[in-house]
């Protein structure tokens, strides 16, 4: 079977008790474990896909709390590594009454940012194995050179490469260096995942079909372009193209959601492990973002990232209100 390798932060999410007031005037928050790789690998993993964690928690309290949480998922933490020079990070959100976020981070360093290159020497790789990571753990760190011999390792054994870059500026001193960083990063990749609220920043192109076309460098074969409510579009580098116009909810927190996008949609991809994933996505991409689109959405109708992610059973069971995803993709 194909198996994740997720890399980059784990961390605890404290979200507010209540909506709407600035992050200053928040007197009381929830805690969720959270950080994007570890809710795409929580997600592959409850999809009923194979992942695998890859980072370093502080010795701390936060640090049991995350392992004892994805390790109940089912997700592996035999490359997770703990240290005490620094602790777990920590990220305080407020919350819009749409469900929209604003983040403060507690990292300078954490225990993700000092995880060696040394520490993915051990990482046996093979063509099945599809690597996911972001941008927040590319800042100049022990941490953005174990990503670029993780990416270098996958690479050579023939696997999937995905980026999500997953901006957040909070955590740059520069904007600009972010996002050079991202588009250093962009060419490694088989996949992207992007955003509508970060295409232009990315590429620098106002007009969506140049900055779509301009994703397509190095070894990118596919872009996968998500609209919030509006859907998702997955361009191929054949010029394939294959849409699927979203769910309507009535969002209550949306952390956590364009993670679990690309963590239902990876599951999907490990399924077929004698397809290749750029030829799946080409056959089957709407069906794909169909069942993608549908995770996503039931993510942000309850609060918390990994909390609110269904397993395949649950999908399944709601599946019955008529939205059309193929039976053999639930």
């Amino acid at each position: 079977m194909r198996r994740l390798l997720a890399i980059g932060e784990a961390l605890i999410d404290f979200i507010p008790n209540t909506t709407d007031p600035k992050l200053k005037d928040v007197e009381g928050f929830s805690r969720q474990v959270g950080g994007a790789p570890c809710n795409v690998a929580c997600t592959t993993t409850k999809l009923g896909g194979q992942a695998e964690m890859i980072t370093q928690l502080g010795q701390d309290a936060f640090g049991d709390l995350i392992v004892e949480t994805i390790e109940d998922i089912g997700v592996g933490t035999q490359y997770l590594k703990r240290t005490q020079e620094a602790n777990t990070a920590l990220a305080f959100v407020s919350l819009t009454k749409e469900g929209e976020r604003d983040f403060s981070f507690y990292r300078k360093p954490s225990a993700d940012m000092l995880f060696q290159s040394s520490d993915v020497e051990n990482i046996q790789v093979t063509e099945k194995d599809v690597l996911h990571f972001c941008s927040v753990d590319l800042v100049e760190s022990p941490m953005k050179q174990a990503h670029q011999a993780l990416i270098e390792k996958v690479k050579q054994a023939g696997g999937t490469i995905v980026f999500d870059p997953n901006v957040r500026l909070p955590l740059w001193e520069d904007a600009e260096d972010c996002k050079k960083t991202i588009q250093s990063f962009l060419p490694l990749a088989n996949i992207i995942k992007i955003s509508d609220e970060e295409l232009s920043f990315i590429t620098g192109y106002e007009d969506e079909a140049q900055a779509i076309q301009w994703l397509f460098q190095g070894d990118v074969e596919a872009v996968i372009y998500t609209k919030g409510a509006a859907g998702a579009v997955i361009y191929l580098k054949d010029g394939t193209v294959n849409s699927h116009n979203g769910y309507k909810v009535k969002p209550v927190d949306t952390t956590g959601a364009g993670d679990a996008f690309i963590g239902a949609l990876i599951s999907k991809l490990l399924k077929n492990e004698y397809m290749n994933p750029i030829q799946l996505l080409k056959e089957e991409g709407e069906s794909i973002l169909a069942f993608s689109n549908y995770v996503a959405a039931m993510v942000t109708t309850k609060y918390g990232a990994i909390e609110s992610i269904p397993t395949l059973k649950e999908v399944r069971l709601f599946v019955n209100n008529g939205w059309s995803i193929k039976n053999e993709y639930i």
